[in-house]
């Protein structure tokens, strides 16, 4: 199901991620890549650029349509350590990202067949290829690690 590329990518996702934690942001990290290459990076920012839209997808989106100059990224997937929410998404649709590669899921917030499948709505002109599962243990103990000392 998953290849070696995959978990080099979700791997460099999950580094992103950690670097988030550290800096006081809920650990979420986010990578696009096309042909096996990095393209784009992202981890959340919310708190530090009080911006709500700072998400790790997000950002791993915007910096690989400005590195591909182009607001198409076919041929691209986009890996996360969180499955996307579903402004993220949203985003994703209009990116046009060919594949969804995601660790954890988000039964509360997900929006990649947890909660909504906004990424798989035939009402839209675009759906992406989900895959979810990859390296999920890794980043759910990221991600309880961070809101278990945040709640002491």
């Amino acid at each position: 199901m998953f290849t070696a590329v995959d978990r080099r990518m979700m791997r460099e996702a999950l580094r992103l991620a950690r670097v988030a934690g550290r800096a006081g942001e809920v650990p979420v990290g986010a990578v696009v890549a096309r042909d096996g290459k990095v393209v784009g990076r992202g981890r959340n920012r919310i708190v530090g650029s009080h911006d709500p839209s700072a998400h790790a997808e997000v950002l791993a989106i915007r910096e690989a349509a400005r590195r591909l100059k182009n607001e198409r990224l076919l041929g691209c997937t986009l890996y996360s350590t969180l499955e996307p929410c579903a402004m993220c998404a949203g985003a994703i649709v209009l990116a046009r990202l060919d594949r969804i590669v995601y660790g954890a899921r988000d039964p509360k917030t997900g929006a990649c067949g947890s909660v909504f499948n906004i990424t798989g709505d035939r009402r839209l002109n675009h759906r992406a290829r989900i895959e979810g599962g990859l390296l999920a243990r890794e980043s759910g103990v990221l991600l309880k690690a961070f809101f278990r000392k945040r709640r002491h």
